[in-house]
């Protein structure tokens, strides 16, 4: 293997294996993890992540229960389907694929999950805890990331990260995981003026912003660590991400690929928080927030 690739299918199925274990200790013990998804609709790239946690959370010895709602479904309905799942107690994590249709209003919905079920790390509470450094769910992309950087024994400490993004899921929570880990971080956006200016100042280079091969070689510094959490397809329908793989591969220290760098491990940090969720219930009997 290409020692620049950060192989994130064979870390992730590493800490995979860490969770399966770890989840046959609970079922000895009586208490089997449970991943609830509700999906509404009938998006094709949303049906493609949904059957990939299930799948995944079934190989990992989870009960995983799929929840399908026409796009038609009203907001009351799914907010009743929520507090259904809030109150039951073979349910550990609960998460409902997004995007939602546009009559819903998906921070109702992500309000209406129990934060102690919040396994996508998505509600207030979460966010706020992890902000000010409390035990919390970790949104899933950004958790595995640090997980790649750390299991590729990249120094965090010290460095300066700069994040290409400002969304909720990625880019915010990201910088705050890397500030927690005593990175220098700055945020670049669309409306940043001269990016390249600031991207070549990266050790750490964290892309996520929804343009195919936005950033060439020009944008990033020699020996940079980069992490394309990008997910396109180029001209000719090959998925691809954010980076220009083939421009910048040779510039970087470590690079990620698209597919089979960042998006495996999402998955993998969802049956992480799952887990913890239910090893909290099963040692205290009751779910409680973080």
């Amino acid at each position: 293997m290409d020692e620049k690739l950060i192989d994130g299918r064979a870390i992730g199925n590493i800490i995979r294996e860490e969770i399966k274990e770890r989840v046959q200790n609970l079922k000895n013990k009586g208490c089997t993890p449970g991943l609830a998804v509700i999906i509404v609709g009938d998006d094709p790239a949303s049906h493609t992540y949904v059957k990939n946690k299930q799948k995944s959370s079934v190989e990992a010895g989870m009960k995983s229960e799929l929840i399908q709602l026409a796009a038609t479904v009203s907001e009351q309905e799914i907010l009743e389907r929520i507090a259904q799942l809030n109150d039951d107690d073979t349910i550990h994590g609960i998460l409902v694929q997004l995007p939602l249709p546009k009559h819903i209003d998906e921070n109702r919905v992500i309000l209406a999950i129990d934060s102690a079920k919040d396994v996508d790390g998505f509600h207030p509470v979460n966010v706020g805890k992890m902000i000010i450094g409390q035990n919390a769910y970790l949104s899933c992309t950004p958790y595995g990331i640090i997980k790649l950087l750390e299991r590729t024994n990249t120094q965090i400490k010290g460095k300066h990260a700069v994040i290409i993004g400002r969304s909720n899921i990625v880019g915010k929570p990201m910088g705050q995981l890397l500030l927690q880990r005593d990175a220098t971080v700055t945020y670049c956006h669309s409306r940043t003026k001269d990016l390249a200016h600031h991207t070549k100042q990266a050790d750490i280079l964290i892309v996520a912003i929804g343009m195919a091969k936005f950033i060439k070689a020009d944008h990033v510094k020699e020996g940079a660590v980069v992490i394309d959490v990008g997910m396109n397809r180029d001209e000719n329908g090959k998925l691809c991400g954010d980076v220009d793989f083939d421009d910048v591969k040779e510039k970087s220290s470590l690079i990620t690929p698209v597919p089979g760098g960042v998006g495996p491990m999402t998955i993998t940090m969802l049956l992480k928080n799952t887990l913890l969720s239910a090893e909290r219930v099963c040692v205290s009997g009751k779910h409680e927030d973080k």
